[in-house]
């Protein structure tokens, strides 16, 4: 993949559902997930496949329609969760996972209850454990603007290590300023290895 190449990632069929009133049926979820496709979007997060037998129905069904895009189950740092998002995908034209685990003190200490070793463990096994299986595993440092930069380049450069091939660095409740965030990307695309 060329680094200066933007790619569309769209996350509608997991996150556009967490919104009251937007939840979809399966018929549905697959409508949108070809009109996506048709868009040109190039990859597509179709689901979060061990939340429920639903759900994980509705990831295999559309990676295994779509032609196009890439199709991603999202995975919290957990066996079961790399292992469900595998099965559902697996055979699939074109996918992969998309894993993640808070990254910030607020996260790790109230959310998650663990210790940033933990949690860095834990990233670098779901990574290891999902590229056994396929070529494409993104990984999320979920509140990563949030999170201790230090400890944010060595969670990141570890999971690159394991084989993460695309690294997600998300200001997931809207805390950083553009100044800040550009700051962030310039010390972590020159410090993460």
């Amino acid at each position: 993949m060329n680094p200066r190449q933007i790619q569309i990632f769209d996350t509608t069929l997991r996150d556009g559902e967490q919104s009251p009133g937007c939840s979809m049926n399966a018929e549905e979820k697959l409508a949108l997930a070809r009109q996506l496709e048709r868009l040109g979007v190039d990859l597509i997060e179709a689901g979060f496949a061990v939340s429920s037998p639903g759900d994980f129905d509705s990831v295999r069904q559309i990676g295994h329609a779509l032609q196009g895009p890439r199709v991603l189950s999202l995975c919290r740092v957990l066996d079961k969760d790399i292992d469900a998002g595998v099965q559902a995908l697996e055979g699939s034209f074109n996918w992969g996972i998309h894993t993640f685990v808070g990254t910030s003190d607020l996260h790790l200490k109230y959310k998650l209850k663990m210790e940033r070793q933990t949690a860095l463990q834990k990233a670098v096994r779901a990574v290891e454990r999902a590229a056994k299986h396929t070529d494409h595993v993104e990984f999320s440092a979920e509140d990563a603007t949030r999170s201790d930069p230090e400890f944010l380049i060595e969670i990141l450069s570890a999971v690159v290590k394991a084989g993460a091939t695309v690294i997600n660095v998300p200001d997931t409740v809207g805390y950083t300023t553009p100044q800040e965030i550009y700051a962030l990307f310039d010390r972590l695309k020159n410090e993460v290895y």
